[in-house]
């Protein structure tokens, strides 16, 4: 007696069907298109299995309906469980919106001692006091921190140069420590400082509450230098002594560098790549200007167009891969942050990459004054003299005012991806987010045009050049994956 039916007992009858699920498509080349539900689960299909699969046509013993099945992209007679575990996926992409603000940015002082042509923040003077934040107001700040209804609180002190008014970091710290107590939430400190004027008192108070020190690093010496002059041209010396010097106080992981890319790191990818791997980091994020502050006002935001970026970007993504085929683990993260959008159910957090938008959602900016941003690029406007985006004043206004503003509310509403045109139709759109600041600095909008917009273009191609890799070589796409679930 046989165990089991003959094979034919388990084919479908040819007057069985399937339902599609919610679903969008795009093409990723001349012949190939990127099918995406609702929760970012992706597959790749040729144009005829496309064209069969929407007309209810696929066959239903091809391996391409057996991946369709198991990433709920449709439902049959044999299960209908699709439907529950696609509506779990999407809950888990939105467990986020819960939890509301979790980072929070001090611009402790606009003072700094470097004048870099990009800078994205009115900088002033060393000597000028006057725009640095006072202990009132960094009170009044923290009162409004811990109404987040976050467990987890982040709080990033920027400039200018925060170290210069580095009393009132030491006293938000030891403020801020002391409300948790009572709180309890998961705090963590951040200074996102150039290095140059950092000491061993500083360091040493770091260490005592476990702040991590975030910097900037353009690339080798003359580039860096170049890109961020400061008196006696030894910007690159004294980051990389102070880089050095947190290591030995704090940790080797104590550490973070990002940069920027200007017109003269075009032509440098491997260079700058090479500086961070000689220097001890494990990755690297390949970050292109934004249109703020002194970037335009001294024209280097338009010293290079989208496409020319594009081509230092995926050539130095290559050559990340490469090192890492030579044994040498690295990361950009900039397509580690994407591939985790794409490859597992969970949201990084990243504000640029989120819907509905993170401005406020995800991070806010708190003034030297005391206004309240609905993000760091949105305070980065108001420099320009433009105060869309400002929600309010920590000594005039309360929680509730701040965050249920129509400077907060209108951009939310206006710039979700779901129900924007265009957006709404993009396969990528799981995977991307809106940036109303970025549109509305560009174009005058919140949602922009998207076949002008330079956010749009710039991710797409990513998204694009993120999955032809996978596609193309299984040992990239093992790689690719590392990077998500870390």
């Amino acid at each position: 007696m046989n165990k089991f039916q003959p094979l034919d007992a388990y084919r479908r009858g040819k007057g069985e069907t399937y339902k599609l699920l919610p679903l969008k498509f795009t093409p990723l080349d001349d012949s190939k298109y990127v099918v995406t539900n609702m929760a970012g689960e992706y597959h790749i299909l040729a144009r005829d299995a496309l064209h069969a699969f929407v007309q209810k046509q696929l066959n239903t013993d091809s391996a391409d309906y057996d991946d369709l099945k198991a990433k709920h992209f449709l439902i049959d007679s044999d299960s209908d469980v699709a439907v529950d575990l696609l509506a779990l996926k999407v809950r888990t992409k939105y467990q986020r919106l819960s939890n509301f603000t979790g980072l929070h940015l001090f611009v402790v002082t606009l003072r700094c001692e470097h004048s870099c042509p990009y800078c994205q923040v009115s900088r002033q003077n060393d000597g000028q006091t006057q725009f640095d934040m006072s202990p009132e107001i960094a009170a009044k700040v923290l009162s409004l921190v811990f109404r987040s209804p976050s467990p987890n609180i982040k709080i990033e002190f920027q400039g200018g140069e925060p170290l210069l008014n580095f009393d009132l970091i030491k006293f938000i710290v030891r403020r801020a420590s002391d409300i948790n107590q009572v709180e309890r939430r998961d705090l963590a400190f951040v200074i996102a400082t150039n290095l140059s004027v950092v000491t061993d008192d500083m360091l040493e108070f770091c260490r005592e509450y476990s702040i991590h020190i975030s910097t900037s690093l353009d690339g080798p010496a003359d580039l860096h230098n170049k890109n961020r002059p400061r008196p006696g041209n030894d910007s690159y010396q004294r980051a990389i002594a102070g880089i050095n010097r947190v290591r030995d106080a704090l940790g080797r992981d104590s550490v973070s560098a990002v940069m920027t890319t200007t017109a003269t790191s075009l032509t440098r990818v491997r260079d700058i790549i090479d500086e961070y791997v000689s220097d001890g980091f494990h990755g690297i994020f390949l970050r292109p200007l934004s249109p703020y502050g002194f970037a335009i006002k001294t024209k280097w935001y338009a010293a290079y167009d989208h496409d020319k970026w594009l081509d230092f970007y995926f050539e130095g993504l290559d050559y990340v891969i490469e090192l890492n085929r030579k044994g040498w683990p690295f990361r950009e993260f900039y397509a580690a942050t994407i591939l985790a959008k794409m490859l597992t159910p969970f949201q990084p957090g990243f504000v640029d990459l989120m819907s509905p938008a993170g401005i406020g959602i995800g991070a806010l900016a708190y003034n030297y004054d005391g206004n309240v941003f609905a993000s760091d690029e949105s305070r980065m406007l108001a420099e320009m003299h433009d105060n869309t985006f400002l929600l309010g004043n920590v000594q005039t206004n309360t929680y509730e005012q701040i965050i249920l503003s129509n400077s907060l509310l209108n951009p939310l509403e206006a710039s979700f991806t779901e129900s924007v045109p265009m957006c709404s139709d993009c396969a990528f759109e799981p995977f991307c987010g809106a940036d109303p600041v970025y549109h509305h600095a560009t174009q005058g909008d919140f949602v922009g045009r998207k076949p002008l917009s330079g956010f749009c273009n710039r991710n797409m191609a990513i998204f694009k050049g993120l999955i032809s890799r996978m596609e193309a070589d299984t040992t990239t796409r093992e790689l690719f994956y590392q990077w998500a679930s870390r």
